[in-house]
């Protein structure tokens, strides 16, 4: 059965439409800095458009008059009513011009602002913490900032085409009042209600897609394996595709009434205040017919009169609408700045021990226990070793000892929750988390298998070097991924994986080979192997951690492995259990000591017998 949804309440005020418009000015500071020259282009021409519309109306004011003029009058001039249609016809072509123009400038700003906020969003994502990645009310918040990267120049395009329409709007009501004041307020009287429900159900709007954002990503996550080559296998075989259809279609159809509740709740209000607005605007028109009739306005004035009210009103109407849209966008915004301006522990001005450059003495453990976020339960407790400089390591236990956790922990990836980890008797808290790591290369068994090239899934370990095609040819031979990649047609230029068209998809000891390079390129002091040749048959392992050991000479290493073949030829062998240390020697010792390892080893060696 699928998890019970318990969305939360996070109703939003209407302080904080208000409160998220100081966004604003920063966004547009960002749009700025992509591309000047294209902003102040965009504003220019839509200076140019807010004052079409009055002149237009005022024109066609002149040829109505002029022409009912010319009917009355003895002698035809046609000259005049020539200039007016002719200037209202160059009005016309240029409104329809500067129109394509802004909307080019837009689409163009809205794409560069994308790409510039998703690289934002990107390096401030490297500075998050592993715990954080896993918690998941910090995940919601990375996963809203993330759908704020797009579709941001709807935003853009609402605020400068409210303030084009507020200029508009201006130039239109000075016209009302210096023919009939009270059209003006018949307008108002015909659009406050409608701007009063748009905000409202804005507010809501945006309080259902926060409070629904981990059911989003659940049903994200539900597209995904349900449509997925990483998938495919085992939802074949077990028979799941039903079961994901279900559990989506459950959770999508919930979110769909909730959606839907709102959306009929939204038009049936915003309908019974329109039906308010075409009452006052007829009221308008019936006052204005009045006055014609009786000679106060000439028919021109009519024209005129009723044109800017309706366009008024449609223009306030516009105004009002698209003021919700911005403060709910705006509301969006706020998340994404929210969580780029989150202060991550990198982020406060802390002072920094020096790294030392190169590693004089190696790693301690003193006392060190650990659990997790939100758990009671220790994964490690009280773990106390020395890792020598230039010491094989490796590290046994069975299925949750702790070992993949250890290994966190020495990255600096997870802080101790009890005791330290030294380097060269300093804490490694007190080196700047990037630098310190920089010592590390690593290949994990979740190593990722990136849709790249051959070369540049090598060439990742190091991407200073990677159009360094010796180098990588160098690193896949001590990995014997020379071999894969020379069964490849295009060698390591060929693009792996299924994602994109002309890929090709490896096997996964194919790709360990790839990933074990990886590390080699790195040509890092330290190197941590987690299950790194799990996918590779005896031989071969046995072949790899051959050339491992001899490549690593003088190189500080950290092995996990299963197959005690491989971890025998560690220099000293540490036994973990329950989370604690039980047994650390070498393999003659830890035989003789006939305990945990002697146990694992010769339960292993039967099987082979």
């Amino acid at each position: 059965m699928p998890p019970p949804i318990t969305q939360t309440s996070e109703k939003t005020s209407w302080k904080d439409n208000f409160q998220a418009l100081k966004y604003l000015p920063r966004f547009f500071r960002l749009v700025w800095k992509t591309h000047p020259g294209l902003f102040l282009t965009n504003m220019l021409l839509r200076l140019f458009n807010s004052v079409l519309p009055v002149l237009m109306l005022w024109v066609g004011k002149l040829l109505i008059d002029e022409v009912i003029a010319q009917i009355n009058a003895d002698e035809k001039i046609y000259s005049q009513i020539w200039v007016y249609l002719g200037l209202e016809f160059g009005l016309a072509l240029f409104s329809n011009l500067s129109n394509r123009m802004i909307g080019l400038t837009e689409g163009l700003l809205g794409d560069l602002y994308a790409n510039a906020s998703s690289i934002e969003l990107i390096k401030k994502s490297a500075q998050v913490q592993l715990s954080q990645l896993e918690d998941p009310d910090f995940y919601d918040k990375l996963e809203r900032a993330r759908r704020q990267t797009v579709n941001r120049v709807s935003l853009m395009s609402n605020v400068l085409g409210q303030a084009q329409d507020i200029i508009t709007v201006g130039s239109l009501v000075t016209g009302l009042i210096v023919f009939e004041p009270w059209l003006v307020l018949l307008l108002l009287i015909s659009i406050i209600p409608s701007f009063i429900n748009e905000i409202k159900f804005s507010r809501t709007s945006y309080s259902l897609a926060r409070s629904w954002t981990p059911e989003r990503r659940e049903l994200d996550y539900l597209r995904f394996i349900g449509a997925s080559d990483v998938t495919a296998k085992e939802v074949k075989l077990f028979g799941l595709s039903d079961f994901i259809a279900k559990r989506f279609e459950k959770l999508a159809d919930r979110y769909y009434i909730a959606n839907r509740n709102l959306a009929v709740r939204r038009t049936l209000w915003g309908s019974l205040f329109n039906i308010l607005g075409d009452m006052a605007y007829y009221g308008a028109y019936v006052l204005i017919i009045i006055r014609t009739v009786g000679g106060i306005l000439t028919v021109g004035d009519m024209t005129f009169l009723s044109g800017s009210f309706n366009r008024l009103r449609n223009q306030l109407q516009a105004i009002f609408t698209r003021f919700s849209r911005i403060t709910e966008s705006a509301l969006y915004l706020q998340d994404y700045f929210d969580f780029i301006d989150f202060k991550f522990e990198e982020d406060v001005n802390r002072v920094y021990l020096p790294l030392p450059e190169k590693i004089e003495h190696g790693f301690e453990f003193k006392k060190v226990s650990f659990r997790y976020p939100e758990s009671k339960q220790f994964v490690l407790k009280d773990v106390s070793f020395f890792l020598k400089k230039g010491e094989k390591l490796a590290l046994v236990g069975e299925n949750g000892a702790g070992k993949t956790t250890l290994i966190k922990l020495l990255l600096g990836m997870y802080a101790p929750t009890e005791g330290e980890i030294l380097l060269d008797g300093k804490n490694i808290q007190d080196f700047e988390p990037g630098a310190y790591q920089q010592k590390f290369g690593a290949i994990f068994q979740d190593y990722v298998r990136y849709s790249f090239t051959a070369g540049e899934n090598i060439g990742v370990g190091k991407v200073e070097q990677m159009e360094e095609e010796k180098t990588i040819q160098s690193d896949a031979e001590k990995s014997m991924a020379d071999e894969v990649v020379k069964s490849l047609p295009d060698g390591y230029r060929q693009q792996l994986g299924k994602r994109f068209s002309q890929g090709l998809d490896l096997s996964g000891g194919q790709w360990q080979k790839i990933a074990l390079a990886r590390a080699y390129m790195k040509d890092a002091e330290v190197i941590i192997l987690d299950e790194p040749t799990a996918a590779l048959d005896a031989r071969a392992e046995y072949e790899a951690f051959e050339r491992f050991i001899g490549l690593t000479q003088n190189k500080t290493s950290v092995i996990i492995s299963h197959r005690f073949s491989t971890v025998r030829m560690a220099d000293r062998i540490l036994v973990l259990k329950h989370g604690t240390v039980l047994e650390l020697g070498t393999h003659e010792e830890l035989l003789a000591n006939n305990g945990l390892y002697a146990e694992l080893f010769n339960l292993q060696a039967q099987g082979y017998q």
